[in-house]
């Protein structure tokens, strides 16, 4: 392929203008003399393309990943990789990681559950990855609230990558790459929005030349709102990262990261969906109480290394230190009918309140080494990653003592037997007053049901050469050692789970040229799962906590992943569009099930197999100079191939969207208008547990659980008032859909989609 990479020099021009608008000038103050080489030139091509882009390739578009590993161009890489840019986040007007995730092509959203902690949790290609999240390369543990303040673009991998990322990554992985601080320039932005619901972001972000050597960074953010549509429910966010450079010689340079983040919601559980009619309830009030909270704070302190020994021989180390807390009590609602017993109106339908709560704390710590060699070996220019990491991670999950001071409403029936609740709908079939203060929440900080810790060792090697001149290759070996404990409190009493085991895991890429500007790919990759990976659950078998007793535990073998792909990648447009397509089989087998329900302790180990098979076609970059597009579409079929419960086999796998869409234009107008928009949809998909068959009615023939599909429509509008004044209005959810994104899988809870909301956005450079 045809070798698009920019010189060093113009990747840090391009870094000191790509901070927002496609129409951002620089000076033309330079010229190539006779005696400077091509480098220049080079550096002079990129400006002007900046002067219509903004960034080095394109404001929808990067060559090479942030992933330092991933040595080859993004079209020459066997793989699937989908990379937002800053200024595609910018211009859709999301910010939290879920909202922005959520609307990719074969990307779902789950939910939370007392046994399975709420915070954000993404399922790649029907495949859980809510611990397969990663900051600049380095594992993003526990179940948190994830911001863009401080992101410069989001990579999303599709197909297991344990090569690269260790344990887990099923279906894929995310990986966030953060701003950093730079030597090359001093640059300054604000950005101020007002909107509808409430709505206030301001951010910050400035970095500072201190010597030719150092320079500091700074990015901040403070942000509020109701969710729109949902008077009530509110976000919150407040985030600071300081960012350290120092060149310590020309071989020698550091950089220091320090990252908090608290955010403070009033959390919404949405709808629940309505057995009788088959569909979810529309139109619900707010029934959040005025004492709900979901709050999460991330602190870590990142500090990286790199020491180039020559021109071939380069070493690099990122140790990080983090901890972070997440803890809830939030509102459920459910559909049901006051008991006979009932004092005002029995038998009558009605809405009922359920509480769900609990708290979690991380504490980890990482660091990743790699050494990057190029050499000559048989004839062949190689480029090898080898790399050592360790990591360990401790858990402690809890619960919260709650009480309800008011007195109860209504008589309700339920797997207990008939209980006091908190009803919404009075004897009338009308609101009562005040939903929000209807229970009077106390509560205090309980005691711990869970103590996880495990401890990884990992080593790995990756090389990438040329087999022949049209024929590259990729090849990654990756081996795991991980120690495993989890202390756990639960309804099978306490227990002390232990486990040490060994993983390993390759992948295989082959891409041929077909032509200078298109190719071909095959690839072959693993992944494996261990018993009790997912840290929030416990013993808790039926969402991907432990299943069997210690010693059944014990003896459990890892779920394992293969992935074939085959696809083809080409450069467009003389190469300013990368277009993509690709057909993939991913096979997990050795599935822990549970046995009964999810609340089950036990299960029946390694007895599960699943597949996910399909095509996704991909585009990034510039059709024309004006129009610039970033788009995605997958299209799926997962079934369950093997299961102890021979009922299952067959069956859609839960929380998987068959079809899935994303596109997003930008269009240039003039030097002073751009405007555009995103679409997103989702085919339906069923509740259930993960890893399994979606909930299914034998005797009606159909899912129990059914998330509708949808389509939403966002648009913006940029206007370019100078080089260093923009303004941006957002319009999210054009059409006022009400619209679903996730299922529990009993159904007592949907969330919701945001309703119709306005953003204005004032950028200033300086």
């Amino acid at each position: 392929m045809k070798n698009t990479r920019l010189s060093l020099g113009a990747q840090s021009i391009a870094a000191a203008l790509a901070f927002g608008h496609g129409m951002a000038m620089a000076d033309d103050t330079s010229t190539c003399t006779d005696a400077q080489d091509a480098q220049c030139t080079t550096e002079q091509e990129a400006i002007e393309l900046i002067r219509v882009h903004g960034i080095q390739q394109s404001i929808y578009r990067y060559d090479k990943s942030g992933d330092a590993r991933r040595v080859a161009d993004l079209v020459d890489t066997p793989s699937t990789i989908t990379v937002l840019t800053q200024d595609q986040l910018q211009e859709s007007g999301k910010t939290d990681l879920k909202d922005i995730l959520s609307a990719q092509s074969g990307v779902t959203l789950g939910t939370g559950e007392n046994g399975n902690a709420f915070g954000d949790r993404y399922i790649i290609r029907g495949h859980e990855a809510r611990s397969d999240v990663f900051v600049d390369g380095l594992r993003d543990p526990g179940m948190t609230t994830r911001e863009s303040f401080a992101t410069d673009r989001v990579e999303i991998t599709k197909g297991p990558s344990s090569t690269f990322a260790g344990r887990g990554s099923s279906g894929g992985a995310v990986n966030s790459i953060t701003k950093k601080a730079s030597t090359d320039y001093t640059y300054g932005r604000i950005d101020a929005a007002l909107g509808t619901d409430e709505h206030t972001r301001l951010t910050f972000d400035y970095n500072k030349t201190l010597t030719e050597d150092s320079a500091v960074r700074i990015n901040a953010l403070l942000a509020d709102e109701d969710k729109p549509g949902r008077e009530g429910i509110e976000r919150s966010r407040e985030g600071l990262q300081l960012s350290y450079v120092n060149h310590a010689t020309d071989k020698l340079s550091f950089i220091g990261d320090l990252y908090y983040l608290n955010a403070e919601d009033v959390p919404d559980l949405g709808s629940y969906y309505d057995r009788d009619v088959g569909k979810p309830l529309e139109d619900i009030p707010v029934y959040a109480q005025d004492e709900d909270f979901q709050n999460s704070e991330v602190t870590t302190f990142t500090l990286r290394t790199e020491y180039e020994f020559s021109d071939t021989l380069r070493f690099y180390n990122a140790t990080r230190v983090g901890k972070t807390e997440n803890e809830y009590i939030v509102t459920g609602m459910r559909g049901t009918t006051r008991d006979i017993t009932d004092p005002i109106a029995p038998e009558a339908a009605t809405l009922s309140l359920s509480t769900h709560q609990g708290w979690q704390d991380v504490d980890y710590v990482t660091t990743q080494f790699n050494v990057f060699w190029d050499t000559e070996f048989m004839g062949a220019e190689h480029r090898w990653v080898f790399g050592f990491e360790y990591t360990d991670e401790s858990v402690d999950n809890g619960v919260f003592s709650v009480e309800n001071l008011n007195p109860s409403n209504c008589l309700v029936g339920g797997r207990r037997g008939v209980s006091e609740g908190y009803c919404i709908i009075d004897g009338n079939g009308n609101e009562v007053d005040n939903i929000g203060q209807l229970m009077g929440r106390s509560y205090t900080r309980g005691s711990t049901d869970a103590l996880y810790d495990i401890e990884t060792y990992s080593v790995y090697a990756m090389d990438t050469f040329s087999l022949t001149t049209d024929l590259n290759v990729f090849v990654g070996l990756r081996a795991d050692s991980y120690d495993y404990s989890n202390d756990t409190t639960g309804r099978g009493g306490a227990q002390l789970f232990e486990a040490s085991d060994e993983l390993f895991n390759g992948h295989l890429g082959l891409v041929y040229d077909l032509t200078e500007n298109g190719n071909l790919y095959a690839s072959y990759s693993t992944a494996t799962n261990i018993n009790g990976g997912e840290s929030d659950l416990g013993a808790n078998c039926g969402y991907g906590g432990l299943c069997g007793d210690p010693e059944q535990a014990a003896q459990a073998d890892p779920e394992q992943v293969e992935n074939i792909e085959l696809g083809t990648k080409w450069m467009l447009f003389e190469d300013k569009l990368m277009a993509s397509a690709a057909i993939f089989r991913i096979t997990k087998s050795d599935v822990h099930e549970s046995v009964g329900d999810a609340y089950s302790t036990l299960g029946t180990l390694n007895t599960g197999e699943n597949r996910v098979q399909g095509i996704e076609f991909g585009f990034s970059g510039d059709i024309t100079e004006k129009l610039s597009l970033q788009a995605s579409a997958s299209f799926m079929d997962s079934e369950v191939t093997d299961s102890y419960n021979q009922n299952n086999v067959g069956l859609a796998l839960s929380n998987f969207a068959d079809e899935s869409i994303y596109v997003q234009l930008h269009y240039q107008l003039n030097d002073q208008f751009a405007f555009g928009g995103d679409y997103s949809y989702q085919s339906e998909m069923f509740g259930g547990q993960p890893d399994t068959a979606a909930g299914y009615n034998s005797d009606t023939g159909e899912y129990s659980i059914v998330v509708p599909d949808y389509s939403v429509v966002n648009l913006f509008a940029n206007y370019y008032a100078s080089e260093k004044l923009t303004f941006r209005v957002n319009v999210g959810n054009l059409f006022d859909k009400e619209y679903w994104t996730a299922a529990y899988r009993s159904g007592s809870f949907m969330y919701l989609g945001d309703g119709r909301n306005l953003t204005a956005t004032v950028n200033y450079e300086f």
